[in-house]
């Protein structure tokens, strides 16, 4: 069995082989936030890339190894967004903005990933290394709503349960845009100033 401290060492190094690994997890994340990791079965992602079943076991011992490193990837481009947010933010609403953007636009491209999704079919450290991840991604984005409230740009307000609705909204956006057509990230970006950013905005008070 593949730990987080094993797993990721493991993992063919090679570029075609690297591609090969992240073709299969984009197609593993598809097939399991349409139908479930207990419905998502190895057959059912290889027959999705033409592979055969041997294919996908070359790079993951299992399905459970595989779930495992859709949500390590998944929080990885999470992180990714909320540093590129925090880099580039003017204050802390501006994060909070930049990193809303990132999202809709990652989904725009990838579609939805498995951020802060069911993992409770994982092994018992794969489970504690996805929720230590999880909320310490959590506390970064609660952390641009505290500099917003602390610069003047965000309202007074309780930076968690924000932050839990703000992460609802966009995980479910992830998964209803891509069957809308001619939803675009501008678009969504409007709506979701006037659903909520423009409620955090401290100058519209």
């Amino acid at each position: 069995m593949a730990t987080p401290d094993t797993f990721d060492i493991a993992a063919p190094r090679s570029r075609k082989s690297a591609e090969r690994r992240e073709a299969i997890m984009r197609a593993a994340v598809e097939i399991i936030n349409a139908r479930s990791y207990a419905l998502a079965t190895m057959t059912e992602i290889a027959a999705s890339l033409d592979l055969r079943d041997a294919a996908l076991y070359y790079y993951f011992p299992g399905k459970q190894a595989l779930a495992y490193a859709c949500h390590a990837r998944s929080l990885e481009l999470f992180e990714q967004l909320l540093r590129r947010a925090d880099r580039t933010g003017a204050d802390g609403l501006d994060k909070v903005r930049r990193f809303i953007r990132g999202m809709l636009e990652d989904a725009d491209a990838h579609g939805p990933q498995l951020y802060f999704g069911d993992y409770s079919y994982l092994a018992d450290t794969e489970r504690a290394h996805i929720g230590a991840w999880g909320e310490r991604l959590t506390a970064m984005l609660e952390q641009f709503l505290v500099d917003g409230i602390a610069d003047g740009s965000v309202v007074a307000c309780e930076p968690p349960v924000v932050v839990q609705l703000l992460l609802g909204m966009l995980i479910w956006l992830a998964k209803w845009v891509p069957g809308i057509p001619g939803m675009t990230v501008e678009r969504l970006m409007a709506a979701i100033g006037l659903a909520s950013l423009d409620g955090l905005d401290a100058a519209r008070r």
